[in-house]
């Protein structure tokens, strides 16, 4: 098999009908459970009490997403994928022959599917994710689903430092990363993130990543606060994280969830409000709570184009590619190394 971009030959990678274990399974997952640890108690002990949004994802957690990404109000997921549905053809036709998917925080993996579908010239999928219940049956399934794509899956926090399976190396790199969790970063993060990622990725890759852009504060914060209260039983499911991994004491109805606009910050904000004065007990620590006072546990910036793309240009990448969907916009931008353009391409909008 012959790569398009270099004219090497390489070599054939081997099919598997199951996917390959996760390549750090049980010491990946204690370091994560150690750190969990030792962010909660730092998060909790802050003059301003906040949590990684990142331990939303437990077992319960990645269900209660799902949930929350079938909600009416919910239109992150479901314009992305009509989005990615539509422009999938566009981006599997500058995939080359033999390439592998790397996947940042895969969750259930439902959007991979697309790209799968449309570039069967994929020979592998890594799969990154933290939740290892959630990433060990996604890999499963795709594995069963595509037979000719090797799955590698890594079970570990996409933020820290991966290395990339055997399976992946001298091989073009698609990075995916949708859902706009790049919005879930501070600024710092996600320079941090997208430095890492062009690091792990190579100069010979394109990095696909969803993100929402600004719109109007009602089809916001409805996003977040839906009618049905799944998005505030996902929010609270972290307290009952803590509650069974760390030995804590939250009770669950002393706490409500809040989530608002922040026009300044261009962002949406999760908290949850203590409804009393109250102490809780964590890992051995003891954590004391005004009435009133906010536990922040997530934020969800939202972008321009212009503010995409000057993120972008900071950490090392260039946006060659973008495509927007109708109204609630939400955008998919193809970024490329600076100063390496794999696909001759000039940036517009389709």
């Amino acid at each position: 098999m012959t790569n398009s971009l270099t004219g090497r030959a390489e070599p054939m990678l081997a099919t598997s009908q199951r996917a390959a274990p996760p390549v750090q399974p049980q010491e990946a997952m204690r370091l994560v459970r150690g750190a969990f640890a030792t962010d909660v108690v730092a998060g909790l002990s802050a003059r301003e009490k906040t949590l990684p949004a990142k331990y939303f994802y437990d077992a319960d957690g990645s269900e209660l997403f799902e949930a929350i990404c079938r909600t009416p109000e919910y239109y992150p997921t479901r314009v992305e994928t009509a989005l990615l549905q539509r422009v999938a053809p566009q981006i599997a036709a500058d995939i080359p022959e033999g390439a592998v998917l790397v996947e940042f925080g895969s969750g259930a993996s439902a959007k991979t599917r697309v790209i799968l579908d449309a570039a069967p010239q994929i020979v592998a999928y890594v799969p990154i994710d933290i939740s290892e219940d959630a990433l060990e049956k996604a890999a499963a399934a795709v594995s069963r689903d595509y037979p000719k794509v090797r799955v590698v899956p890594i079970a570990d926090d996409f933020t820290g430092a991966i290395r990339l399976p055997a399976a992946a190396r001298g091989r073009f790199k698609i990075g995916f990363f949708p859902g706009s969790t790049i919005g879930n970063f501070t600024h710092t993060e996600a320079l941090r993130f997208l430095g890492s990622a062009k690091q792990l990725l190579g100069d010979d890759s394109v990095l696909l990543i969803g993100a929402d852009l600004v719109k109007d504060e009602t089809t916001l914060v409805a996003a977040y606060d839906d009618v049905e209260g799944i998005t505030a039983r996902f929010n609270k499911n972290l307290l009952t994280r803590i509650n069974r991994e760390l030995s804590g004491d939250f009770d669950l109805e002393a706490f409500d969830h809040l989530a608002f606009w922040n026009a300044e910050l261009t962002r949406m904000e999760m908290h949850l409000v203590s409804r009393a004065n109250q102490i809780v007990n964590a890992d051995r620590h003891t954590f004391a709570f005004k009435a009133g006072e906010r536990l922040h546990t997530e934020n969800s910036r939202k972008f321009t184009t212009e503010s995409f793309a000057e993120l972008a240009a900071r950490s090392g990448w260039s946006v060659t590619r973008e495509w927007i969907s109708p109204a609630p916009q939400f955008a998919i931008f193809s970024l490329t190394p600076e100063g390496s353009n794999p696909f001759h391409v000039n940036r517009r909008k389709n």
